[in-house]
Protein backbone atom coordinates (compact mmCIF):
# COMPACT_ATOMS: atom_id res chain seq x y z
CA UNK A 1 0.00 0.00 0.00
CA UNK A 2 2.85 2.39 0.77
CA UNK A 3 4.48 1.73 -2.59
CA UNK A 4 1.34 2.94 -4.37
CA UNK A 5 1.44 6.14 -2.32
CA UNK A 6 5.13 6.61 -2.93
CA UNK A 7 4.77 6.25 -6.67
CA UNK A 8 1.84 8.66 -6.62
CA UNK A 9 3.96 11.27 -4.85
CA UNK A 10 6.69 10.91 -7.47
CA UNK A 11 4.16 11.74 -10.21
CA UNK A 12 3.31 15.15 -8.71
CA UNK A 13 5.19 18.23 -9.85
CA UNK A 14 7.58 19.68 -7.32
CA UNK A 15 6.74 23.08 -5.87
CA UNK A 16 9.26 25.79 -6.62
CA UNK A 17 11.51 26.91 -3.78
CA UNK A 18 10.35 30.55 -3.93
CA UNK A 19 6.66 29.53 -3.70
CA UNK A 20 7.46 27.16 -0.85
CA UNK A 21 9.18 29.89 1.15
CA UNK A 22 6.29 32.27 0.52
CA UNK A 23 3.80 29.70 1.80
CA UNK A 24 5.87 28.98 4.90
CA UNK A 25 6.33 32.67 5.71
CA UNK A 26 2.64 33.56 5.15
CA UNK A 27 1.16 35.33 8.16
CA UNK A 28 -2.49 34.46 8.77
CA UNK A 29 -2.94 37.50 11.02
CA UNK A 30 -3.02 39.69 7.91
CA UNK A 31 -6.33 38.15 6.89
CA UNK A 32 -9.45 40.11 7.78
CA UNK A 33 -11.92 38.59 10.23
CA UNK A 34 -15.19 37.41 8.76
CA UNK A 35 -18.18 35.89 10.49
CA UNK A 36 -19.56 32.89 8.71
CA UNK A 37 -23.31 32.68 8.52
CA UNK A 38 -24.91 29.36 7.82
CA UNK A 39 -28.23 29.76 6.12
CA UNK A 40 -30.46 26.75 6.44
CA UNK A 41 -33.79 27.23 4.76
CA UNK A 42 -36.44 25.07 6.35
CA UNK A 43 -39.55 24.20 4.38
CA UNK A 44 -42.73 26.07 5.18
CA UNK A 45 -45.88 24.42 6.47
CA UNK A 46 -47.39 24.64 2.97
CA UNK A 47 -44.37 22.83 1.48
CA UNK A 48 -44.66 20.06 4.06
CA UNK A 49 -48.40 19.73 3.44
CA UNK A 50 -48.03 19.54 -0.35
CA UNK A 51 -45.28 16.94 0.01
CA UNK A 52 -47.53 14.87 2.29
CA UNK A 53 -50.40 14.99 -0.21
CA UNK A 54 -48.07 14.01 -3.06
CA UNK A 55 -46.72 11.09 -1.04
CA UNK A 56 -50.24 9.94 -0.18
CA UNK A 57 -51.23 10.11 -3.86
CA UNK A 58 -48.17 8.11 -4.90
CA UNK A 59 -48.84 5.58 -2.15
CA UNK A 60 -52.44 5.25 -3.37
CA UNK A 61 -51.27 4.69 -6.93
CA UNK A 62 -48.62 2.17 -5.93
CA UNK A 63 -50.98 0.28 -3.65
CA UNK A 64 -53.87 0.18 -6.13
CA UNK A 65 -55.38 -3.27 -6.62
CA UNK A 66 -55.99 -3.81 -10.34
CA UNK A 67 -58.24 -6.81 -9.62
CA UNK A 68 -60.97 -4.40 -8.49
CA UNK A 69 -61.33 -3.04 -12.03
CA UNK A 70 -64.23 -4.15 -14.19
CA UNK A 71 -63.72 -5.51 -17.67
CA UNK A 72 -64.87 -3.16 -20.43
CA UNK A 73 -65.45 -3.96 -24.09
CA UNK A 74 -64.07 -1.44 -26.52
CA UNK A 75 -65.82 -0.73 -29.76
CA UNK A 76 -63.48 0.50 -32.47
CA UNK A 77 -65.00 2.87 -34.96
CA UNK A 78 -63.66 2.96 -38.48
CA UNK A 79 -62.73 6.57 -39.18
CA UNK A 80 -61.67 5.75 -42.76
CA UNK A 81 -63.88 7.14 -45.53
CA UNK A 82 -65.83 4.81 -47.82
CA UNK A 83 -65.20 4.46 -51.60
CA UNK A 84 -67.81 7.03 -52.57
CA UNK A 85 -66.28 9.74 -50.37
CA UNK A 86 -62.83 8.95 -51.80
CA UNK A 87 -64.15 9.21 -55.39
CA UNK A 88 -65.82 12.56 -54.64
CA UNK A 89 -62.65 13.92 -53.10
CA UNK A 90 -60.56 12.74 -56.07
CA UNK A 91 -63.00 14.43 -58.45
CA UNK A 92 -62.75 17.70 -56.53
CA UNK A 93 -58.95 17.49 -56.43
CA UNK A 94 -58.81 16.82 -60.19
CA UNK A 95 -61.06 19.82 -60.85
CA UNK A 96 -58.94 22.09 -58.68
CA UNK A 97 -55.69 20.88 -60.25
CA UNK A 98 -57.13 21.44 -63.76
CA UNK A 99 -58.11 24.98 -62.85
CA UNK A 100 -54.69 25.71 -61.32
CA UNK A 101 -52.76 24.34 -64.29
CA UNK A 102 -55.01 25.84 -67.01
CA UNK A 103 -53.04 27.49 -69.81
CA UNK A 104 -54.66 30.85 -70.57
CA UNK A 105 -52.59 31.27 -73.75
CA UNK A 106 -54.89 28.72 -75.48
CA UNK A 107 -57.89 31.05 -75.13
CA UNK A 108 -59.11 32.98 -78.19
CA UNK A 109 -59.47 36.72 -78.08
CA UNK A 110 -63.10 37.86 -78.15
CA UNK A 111 -64.82 41.17 -78.46
CA UNK A 112 -67.64 41.84 -76.04
CA UNK A 113 -70.80 43.57 -77.22
CA UNK A 114 -73.35 44.99 -74.82
CA UNK A 115 -76.79 43.76 -75.76
CA UNK A 116 -78.56 45.72 -73.04
CA UNK A 117 -76.99 49.18 -73.04
CA UNK A 118 -77.93 51.76 -70.43
CA UNK A 119 -80.32 54.44 -71.60
CA UNK A 120 -78.94 57.84 -72.57
CA UNK A 121 -79.92 61.08 -70.84
CA UNK A 122 -82.34 62.00 -73.63
CA UNK A 123 -84.16 58.69 -73.30
CA UNK A 124 -84.48 59.17 -69.54
CA UNK A 125 -85.86 62.72 -70.05
CA UNK A 126 -88.44 61.48 -72.58
CA UNK A 127 -89.62 58.77 -70.19
CA UNK A 128 -89.94 61.32 -67.36
CA UNK A 129 -92.16 63.56 -69.55
CA UNK A 130 -94.42 60.73 -70.54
Amino acid sequence: METATATALKDYKKVGADLKTQLESFNTENLSKADTQEKIVLPTAEDVQTEKTQKSLFAGIEGFDASKLKHAETCEKNPLPDKEAIQQEKGQQNLISCIETFDTSKLKHTETHEKNPLPTKETIEEEKKA
